[in-house]
């Protein structure tokens, strides 16, 4: 499978947006011309296929191949130019916070914190496959989910891979985690409603919080919600992709790269460390509830229905959500549309069951 550079595929959405405006739908004669003329597009939602259409024009451009240290530095900047503006009706504040015994401190972002009562919290871990993206370039994300819910949150800042390995960006989540439930009353948070949520490699972020969080017994997590979550680091190396998956936005080399980045070793191999990889737990008892959503033509599809499945069976209520004909991202692309609006709406209406939050309001 040809994959690209992570800031390439910033670029390509850029260009792709540009080039389709904001998603015309295709007729049926349209699509059947386009799956014929691109077997690609083949198991692309329809709402999305246009769009597709002109991202994998953009990408049989590129020549590129999977991330690398050599392509990292110019990934992480050209991420940073993608951050949504901030509202303005939402307050934000940077915070600098203890880290774990040991370790740095951590800077976070706390968001829509501070008021009167005991309102729900979220602490947010960013995507950006272990090694890329930063808490700031999410914070737009979410004051809308913060606004949405009348909720406060606190997005990690946690230390990126490879210049720190998962057992420093672990320690960095947990400190942020603690951190808002020892000061719970201050920042106006019930403490016993604090869920831990993320995107993609966020969503790594977010199942080990949970997991490190039951075995260290000091906090309880109320609800996990895991968007498109990278679990296991065997996908795409000791286990094989099925052919259909989207050739664009994460591939199989990015997977590799990123997975070898954060555990500092050859990802998909016996040695590989368990407490590194949520899908390599042998115990799944005992966790928080959960949201896994995914779409069907994610790399990540097989991998996050095994995890749901898994912690069925161990006893923990998992919601699975697989949206047909959507790639990693999806929710995220600069076009509107109805798929869209109703995996975000699944997602929300999830954190508020999760977090005890009332319909009525």
């Amino acid at each position: 499978m040809k994959t690209m550079e992570m800031m390439h595929r910033r670029t390509l959405l850029k260009s792709a947006f540009a080039a389709g405006g904001a998603l015309s739908f295709l007729s049926p004669a349209q699509l059947l011309a386009a799956v014929a003329e691109d077997p690609r597009l083949a198991n692309v939602h329809p709402e999305y296929r246009a769009f597709a259409k002109q991202m994998l024009a953009q990408l049989d451009k590129q020549k590129d191949g999977p991330m690398s240290m050599q392509t990292l530095p110019k990934s992480r900047a050209m991420m940073k130019q993608f951050a949504s503006p901030r509202r303005d009706d939402v307050p934000v504040e940077k915070r600098v916070i203890p880290g774990m015994k040991g370790q740095p401190d951590v800077t976070v972002f706390l968001i829509n914190a501070g008021k009167e009562g005991q309102r729900p919290a979220i602490v947010h871990t960013h995507g950006g496959g272990f090694v890329s993206g930063t808490a700031e370039g999410f914070v737009r994300n979410v004051q809308d989910l913060c606004k949405e819910l009348d909720c406060a949150a606190v997005s990690v800042e946690y230390r990126l891979a490879p210049e720190t390995t998962y057992a420093g960006s672990i320690e960095d989540n947990y400190a942020a985690l603690k951190w808002v439930h020892g000061n719970a009353a201050q920042l106006g948070v019930d403490p016993r409603r604090i869920a831990v949520m993320g995107e993609s490699a966020g969503g790594g972020h977010a199942a080990l919080l949970a997991i490190t969080a039951r075995d260290r017994g000091e906090v309880p997590v109320a609800f996990q919600c895991l968007i498109y979550p990278m679990l296991d680091d065997r996908t795409g190396t000791t286990r094989a992709v099925p052919p259909h998956i989207a050739p664009f936005m994460w591939g199989r080399g990015d997977n590799r790269f990123g997975w070898q980045s954060f555990l500092g070793m050859e990802p998909g191999t016996s040695k590989v460390p368990v407490r590194a990889v949520p899908a390599r737990q042998t115990n799944l008892r005992g966790l928080p509830p959960a949201f896994i959503g995914v779409g069907s033509i994610d790399l990540f599809l097989d991998e996050d229905i095994e995890y749901a499945r898994r912690l069925n069976d161990a006893g923990v209520t998992a919601e699975l959500l697989v949206v047909p004909g959507c790639f990693h991202g999806f929710d995220s692309m600069p076009v509107k549309t109805r798929v869209g609006t109703w995996f975000n709406e699944a997602k929300v209406n999830a954190l508020r069951l999760g977090l005890g939050i009332s319909t009525n309001g």
